[in-house]
């Protein structure tokens, strides 16, 4: 199905744009992403992304933060919550269903062990749910496979379910 017209304030005709040239030409599928991050002192640092204002991070006090941001598995959660609801927007528009709501709940559960030095092992998420809300007038058929088809392309979702190759290197 194609949509031509306005629908969830999602710009179809630039998306539209990008399959077509990665169609063409199928290189222009491979994208680089990247942060800078500048440590602010204590447990506080914020990352650069582009122009955009940098985001700030901190750790709760609890943990021995300020509390005056949000802490990175927080930020983690967020960036799954905020790549699923891209997925829901487009192809929701693109299968031409009418959003009236979509609210993306995560959480995950860490166990401190490992990050305070107590113990050896796995030091991030143990698990991580999302649940997802949405209101709509389509049919719940329709929002099933909208379900199913941004599950099964979600990048950030595939990456936390993958293991990724990650490198840390000292200059």
């Amino acid at each position: 199905m194609t949509v031509e017209t306005q629908l969830n304030e999602v710009d179809v005709q630039a998306v539209g744009a990008l399959v077509a040239a990665v169609r063409e030409n199928p290189a222009k599928a491979g994208t680089t992403w990247a942060a800078h991050v500048t440590w602010q002192g204590g447990f506080r640092s914020e990352s650069k992304v582009r122009g955009f204002d940098p985001t700030p991070s901190d750790e709760p006090t609890a943990l021995g933060g300020g509390d005056s941001a949000a802490n990175p598995v927080e930020q983690l959660l967020g960036a799954l919550g905020n790549c699923l609801a891209v997925g829901y927007a487009a192809n929701a528009t693109v299968a031409g269903i009418a959003l009236d709501r979509l609210t993306v709940d995560v959480k995950g559960d860490v166990d401190l062990h490992v990050f305070l030095g107590l113990r050896e092992g796995h030091a991030g998420f143990d698990s991580i749910t999302a649940t997802v809300r949405i209101e709509s007038t389509a049919p719940r058929a329709d929002l099933e496979a909208l379900h199913a088809k941004v599950t099964g392309s979600s990048p950030v979702g595939h990456t936390l379910v993958s293991a990724v190759p990650v490198t840390i290197e000292l200059v």
